[in-house]
C-alpha cells in the first residue's frame, strides 16, 4: 500500500470539460479587467516581470510583444494591453506558464469567493481522498497554481475537500514531464519515491514519475483523450478499490 498518493487534477480528479469549458473561459473574459485593476499590486507586478522575460523568448514564435523589459516602466497603459494580449496568446497555446497560472489562479479565487464558480470533481473522488488521508498522505501536483488548487478543492459541489489534502505542488516545483520534479516532491513529502502512487491522465507525466521511482496509474475518465500508447502504465477508470 502506498504511503502517499499524488494526484493530477485535469482528467484525474476533475473533468477536462470543467477546466476548458468553465475555468479557462472565466479567466479569459476577465483577464483585461483584472490586469488593469490590479496593476500596482506587488503580486501582479512580479508576474508581469516574469511575463516580460518569457515574452522575450516567445516573440520568435508569433507572440504579441511586451515592449519593455520592466512592465509599467514607460507607458503603463500600452504595457498592460500588451501583457493582456500575451496572456491570452499563452492560453491559446495551452502553455504551462507559471506567471499565467498565477494570474489565472487569482482571477478564479475571486470567482469562487463571489460564488460564481463551483468546482466539479468525479463522484468517487471525495470518498477516495478521505480513505487515503486516513491511511497516509494525499498531495496534488498540477500546472495550475497552488492557490488555484486550494480554491478548486475548497469550493466543490461535494463540499470542502481540502481537509483531506496534505500538500500542493505546481510548476514552481518543476515541469511535470521531468523526473527531477517527482524526486523533489517525494523529498518534500519525506517519503521514498517507491512509496508514492502518482495518478494522471498524461502518459508523459507518468513516464517521468516512474523514472523517479514512483508507482503510477493512468486515469481513464469520460472526456479524456485516448492514449495512443499507455507505455505500460496500469489504466484505471476511477479511484474505487485503490
Amino acid at each position: 500500500m502506498p504511503s502517499a498518493y499524488l494526484l493530477d487534477i485535469e482528467g484525474t480528479t476533475s473533468p477536462v470539460s470543467f477546466v476548458y469549458d468553465v475555468l479557462f473561459p472565466y479567466a479569459r473574459e476577465r483577464m483585461g479587467k483584472y490586469i488593469a485593476g490590479n496593476a500596482e499590486t506587488p503580486d501582479l507586478q512580479s508576474d508581469l516581470r516574469q511575463l516580460a522575460h518569457e515574452n522575450a523568448i516567445d516573440r520568435s514564435k508569433g507572440a504579441p510583444v511586451i515592449y519593455y523589459p520592466q512592465p509599467l516602466s514607460q507607458d503603463p497603459g500600452e504595457t498592460l494591453r500588451a501583457s493582456t494580449a500575451y496572456l491570452l496568446w499563452l492560453m491559446d497555446q495551452d502553455r504551462k506558464s507559471t506567471a499565467l497560472k498565477s494570474i489565472q489562479g487569482r482571477i478564479w479565487a475571486e470567482g469562487y469567493e463571489k460564488g460564481e464558480l463551483r468546482s466539479e470533481v468525479f463522484p468517487d473522488v471525495p470518498p477516495a481522498l478521505e480513505r487515503w488521508h486516513s491511511a497516509g498522505l494525499v498531495a496534488i501536483y498540477s500546472s495550475g497554481s497552488v492557490e488555484a488548487q486550494k480554491y478548486l478543492f475548497r469550493y466543490t459541489h461535494g463540499g470542502d475537500l481540502t481537509r483531506f489534502i496534505d500538500a500542493y505542488f505546481d510548476t514552481r516545483t518543476g515541469a511535470k514531464v521531468e523526473a527531477a520534479s517527482y524526486g523533489k516532491i517525494a523529498a518534500e513529502l519525506k517519503v521514498n519515491p517507491a512509496d508514492v502512487l502518482f495518478i494522471s491522465d498524461s502518459v508523459r507525466e507518468l513516464d517521468a514519475a516512474r523514472e523517479a521511482g514512483m508507482e503510477t496509474r493512468l486515469s481513464i475518465r469520460p472526456g479524456n483523450a485516448a492514449a495512443a500508447d499507455e507505455h505500460g502504465h496500469t489504466a484505471i477508470r476511477g479511484f474505487d478499490g485503490i
